[in-house]
């Protein structure tokens, strides 16, 4: 133990760890592909020739971006096969990552579906550059692409995100306070309260990966958002309860039925109003809903 402690690849490798983690669930969108891929970078580093490392951030990042991207590639065609609408991964989140505007916008739900319409190429692009400001060499190394190639795809895949990403997100507090608000209608299950809170073109995202009971198709429309609330709960025989919390650094509620976890909704907002609800109820991705998940950008 003490010999790992003082071994300078092990350190460097520790120093890194929630970096490496932060890019590969960025590229994956899974927590535990993003645990497989810390492992099968640890290997290969130990495999490579340690005098060829000059920075070891830049080569462990390259690593584990290669290795994200194989993964990707395979999880791709897993994906289209998923029962109903996929979700990424939920991850409780430290304070410091909801104070952190750029990585709270990276990890949020509303961001990484944008990020799952891009090819396995153009999002491990996007990621390293957008999100982590990587250099394009250091990007062309990580994905065996030229530089010039590179920005080409950065373009295009900068260009397909600003398309469909939301609006700038309002602050924490503003967050919080729709987060509430959203709370309390969904108690008292009246529809009206709940179109106080909903933003007309608001879309609710369900994902129960075919375990639990969860819509097959994106709800769309206030209206109709509202009454499968006010229906649902009116229907439910267990006590219900949420709490506040904070998933992929941004407001959710944890939602517990006779106490146990049924599931995470997460939210995004515009002008003080709730414009997307995502509802994870799939019982294998709820695993880092209670043990904050360090996130960095450094």
């Amino acid at each position: 133990m003490s010999e790992a402690a003082t071994d300078p690849m092990t350190e460097a490798f520790l120093a890194h760890r929630n970096l490496l983690f932060t890019v590969a669930y960025e590229v994956l969108g899974s927590a535990a592909d993003a645990e497989d891929v810390l492992q099968e970078t640890w290997l290969q580093r130990v495999k490579a020739d340690h005098g060829q490392v000059r920075d070891e951030r830049a080569f462990l990042v390259r690593i584990t971006t290669r290795q994200a991207l194989n993964r990707l590639r395979t999880i791709k065609r897993h994906r289209e096969a998923y029962v109903g609408p996929w979700l990424p991964e939920p991850l409780l989140t430290a304070p410091d990552v909801a104070e952190d505007v750029e990585l709270a916008e990276s990890v949020s739900m509303a961001l990484m579906l944008v990020l799952e319409t891009l090819s396995p190429t153009e999002r491990a692009v996007f990621v390293l550059r957008e999100v982590f400001d990587i250099g394009y060499d250091e990007i062309a190394a990580a994905v065996d692409k030229s530089p010039a190639a590179v920005r080409q795809i950065a373009h295009r895949a900068r260009r397909h995100v600003d398309a469909r990403r939301p609006r700038r997100s309002v602050s924490s507090a503003q967050g919080r306070a729709a987060l509430e608000s959203f709370r309390r209608a969904v108690e008292t299950g009246d529809p009206l309260v709940l179109l106080e809170v909903l933003a007309p073109e608001v879309v609710l995202i369900s994902d129960g990966g075919g375990i639990k009971h969860a819509a097959l198709r994106p709800v769309t429309g206030a209206e109709r958002v509202a009454r499968m609330f006010a229906g649902g709960m009116g229907k439910l025989e267990a006590t219900i309860t949420t709490e506040p919390t904070v998933v992929n650094g941004n407001p959710a509620l944890l939602v517990r039925l006779d106490g146990e976890i049924d599931g995470v909704m997460a939210i995004s907002v515009e002008d003080a109003r709730i414009t997307g609800l995502y509802y994870v109820r799939n019982p294998e991705k709820l695993s880092r809903v209670t043990c904050a998940t360090p996130l960095t950008l450094h």
